[in-house]
């Protein structure tokens, strides 16, 4: 399966979202297809050797529109293009309207009309000039006609369809009317709708304006991280300092970077020392400092020392392109939320159509209305009606949510992931690198057995030399700082979430925790005491045995880190539960649990296990939420209802979860689900206001109030309404960009 990505164009509104999808989807070989309106990009994923690119995109035009394959960076243009296209569209239908309005209602607030065009006067020149005035309007708002139809004739009718029915029967109308009038019927001039035509268009244009404004500062987010990318880097070619394109940078490239400027991709300092401001990525303000060995990242900004670094990542697989990726990702995918929306838009044009028809007739043959009022009952009923606000509701307010988040260095990975977070009622910390600093020091060595502790420290090492554990790496850090020779071992043997065995110098050696020791029969209760002692002050016994005899402990301590404690009693204050999950012995986890405030404890569970426990709490009926930052956090993340990845952690973890902490901060966790908490009110305010305002506005055009004496809705007002309330659902959602996490 191949996942691609098209620009649609023609799309207005949410039922020509549903008409591509529809018509993609029913393609062979296609997995799924989704339409996002506000970011007007189809993403589907198909079988190449089934369905080719030609056949989607001659799909999407049958269908009425135009596919075009993403092109990174040009989607801005095009926006912008189509800005100005409609501006210079609703400067000429003002320049026209204003004064056609002047003409046809003018003589009712008694302002002075030219004797030439008086309609008492002069019925046919006032309707004449009245005709030619509307013309260019109508000129310039050709695409709602040729959209409008094709999309009615392809049995697909969208918002441009209801607009060029409604405003063409008006015109009709008017022509029909002037056609009265040349045979001497002077009564039509007063009832021509070429004044509402054209108020609508112009009405309608402006609101289209808008909406494209507002829909891109929408993808601000995106714009913003695209700029920071450096389009030039010097790097070292035969001895010399040769400045090229960012885009001709190759893995091994040595970089120099100079104070002031940006790092143009990854890599590892190879020389210099420096301080890096990474809040692009990480929100964060304070500079990190660069040493020999640490890792850059590109577009972050180098702050008052020249490195040199080698580069690792570039092009598509440099960390900002990647997080620029996924924020694209997530803004064109739907959250569930949407589901509703998309349902009723696919059935929303052709029922206001039929009501357009039955209400007007109703009027006319049971009302014993004239033709002229039944053409504004349904001149109004379609105008009115707005499958835009409908489409636009859900994927404005997650455009902005997830560009918020990427602001703030935490990335929303997918809609689902946006909407699920704010259900979340329990948080499941894994405790090493997540609570604590993911560091563990060598703070105590209880030798037994009638060995010395610089000897159970060289074995411990010896065995632990080419370990990836935390805990293995204290002890040879702890090892080469008493200056002692590491020993060579022979027969390694991991057994996970236990320990290892290994041969050192002839002797059998077991270094785990208490389980090793318990499968093997060693008895550890000379060690009792000093064990329990340990473990009540936080600190993790690691046992050793040689040759079948208890040898000793190496206790070992992972500090907190600073911000554990507040992030949860964030998350209490959220009315969140917190547990925490660990391989690690109860005494240890209960006292770190004690440190920070945690609710439950989850001890001594196997890597493989994490994710039964996070099953034992969804049957319980929690919302669950995992955070870890190692591999053997990835099937927990998974399972979870909503995985968040420590952006320090693994890429494993990073690709298992549906949000990524670009920052080791556990306060971030409480910011993402305040976030999607925000992000699920405005969709929901949306929802409200689109729904409520086609259930209002509809039976109001319709004629509902004037059965009972009130007033009638003017086809204009309607016009205006309809383009409003696109425009009140973006900004609307655009109050999001002001969303700032509480602590």
């Amino acid at each position: 399966m191949v996942n691609k990505t098209f620009k649609i164009e023609g799309m207005t509104c949410a039922s020509c979202a549903r008409a591509v999808e529809r018509a993609t989807r029913r393609l062979e070989g296609v997995a799924s297809a989704n339409v996002n309106l506000a970011t007007e990009k189809l993403a589907i994923t198909f079988e190449p050797s089934v369905l080719s690119v030609s056949d989607i995109k001659k799909a999407v035009k049958n269908a009425g529109y135009k596919a075009v394959e993403e092109d990174g960076g040009k989607s801005g243009d095009s926006n912008e293009k189509e800005r100005r296209l409609l501006w210079r569209r609703f400067i000429i239908s003002v320049i026209v309207t204003v004064p056609l309005l002047y003409i046809s209602m003018g003589h009712m607030a008694g302002l002075p009309l030219p004797g030439f065009i008086d309609p008492m006067m002069n019925p046919r020149a006032y309707a004449i000039t009245q005709l030619i005035l509307t013309l260019p309007v109508v000129a310039a708002g050709y695409r709602y006609y040729i959209v409008g139809f094709k999309t009615l004739l392809k049995r697909s009718p969208n918002m441009d369809s209801l607009v060029a029915i409604g405003t063409g029967a008006a015109v009709v109308y008017g022509i029909y009317a002037i056609g009265r009038i040349f045979m001497g019927d002077t009564d039509y001039a007063m009832n021509l709708y070429f004044e509402s035509a054209a108020v609508i268009l112009t009405l309608i244009t402006l609101g289209k304006y808008f909406e494209t404004v507002s829909k891109g500062k929408t993808s601000d987010a995106i714009k913003k991280l695209m700029g920071l990318a450096p389009k030039t880097a010097t790097v070292i070619k035969d001895d010399k300092e040769v400045e090229i394109p960012v885009e001709e940078v190759m893995v091994g490239d040595i970089i120099i970077v100079r104070p002031g400027e940006r790092i143009p991709v990854d890599g590892i300092v190879i020389s210099g020392v420096t301080s890096v401001d990474e809040s692009m990525l990480t929100g964060e303000s304070i500079p990190v400092e660069k040493h020999e060995g640490d890792i850059v990242t590109g577009a972050s900004l180098n702050k008052n020392g020249s490195i040199r670094y080698k580069a690792t990542r570039v092009g598509k697989d440099t960390t900002l392109a990647q997080i620029i990726k996924l924020v694209e990702d997530a803004q064109g995918s739907k959250a569930p939320i949407a589901k509703l929306a998309d349902i009723i838009s696919g059935y929303f044009v052709p029922i206001v159509m039929i009501l357009a028809v039955l209400s007007g007739l109703a009027w006319y043959v049971i009302g014993g209305e004239s033709i002229t009022f039944s053409l504004t009952i349904f001149i109004s009923v379609l105008v009115i009606a707005c499958p835009c606000a409908l489409g636009l509701a859900t994927p404005t307010a997650i455009m902005v949510g997830t560009g918020k988040g990427a602001e703030n260095g935490v990335l929303i990975k997918s809609g689902e992931a946006l909407e699920t977070a704010h259900k979340v009622d329990t948080v499941v910390l894994d405790k090493t690198g997540t609570i604590t600093e993911g560091k563990p020091k060598v703070t105590d060595v209880i030798a037994a057995g009638g060995i010395s502790g610089e000897t159970l420290v060289m074995l411990a090492a010896s065995a632990e030399i080419g370990s990836e554990h935390p805990l293995g790496e204290a002890i040879v850090e702890h090892a080469k700082k008493m200056g002692l020779d590491i020993k060579d071992a022979t027969e390694f043997k991991a057994i996970p979430g236990h320990g290892i065995e290994v041969t050192i110098e002839g002797r059998h050696v077991l270094l785990g925790n208490r389980k090793l020791m318990d499968d093997r029969n060693i008895s550890l209760e000379e060690l009792a005491e000093a064990s329990d002692r340990l473990a009540n002050e936080g600190k993790t016994p690691m046992y050793a045995a040689i040759d079948s005899m208890a040898a000793g402990i190496i206790a070992v301590a992972d500090t907190v880190k600073a911000t554990s404690k507040k992030a949860i009693e964030t998350l209490h204050k959220m009315g969140i539960k917190v547990v925490m999950i660990t391989g690690d012995n109860s005494r240890t986890a209960q006292a770190i649990a004690r440190q920070v405030g945690i609710d439950r404890v989850l001890s001594e569970v196997l890597p493989e296990d994490k994710s039964n426990e996070i099953k034992k709490l969804q049957s319980e009926g929690s919302k669950v939420a995992m955070v870890g930052d190692g591999i053997n956090d990835a099937p927990a993340l998974a399972q979870a209802d909503i995985g968040i990845a420590i952006g320090s952690g693994t890429d494993v973890a990073m690709e298992s979860a549906d949000i990524v902490l670009m920052r080791s901060d556990l306060m971030d966790v409480s910011k993402a689900i305040q976030l999607s908490r925000s992000t699920i009110r405005i969709i929901k305010q949306n929802l409200f206001w689109a729904f409520a305002y086609n259930t209002v506005g509809i039976p109001v055009a319709m004629g509902i109030l004037h059965i009972f004496g009130g007033p009638l809705l003017n086809p204009m007002i309607a016009g205006a309404a309809m383009s409003l309330s696109s425009v009140s659902v973006v900004s609307n959602a655009l109050r999001l960009k002001r969303f700032k996490p509480t602590v």
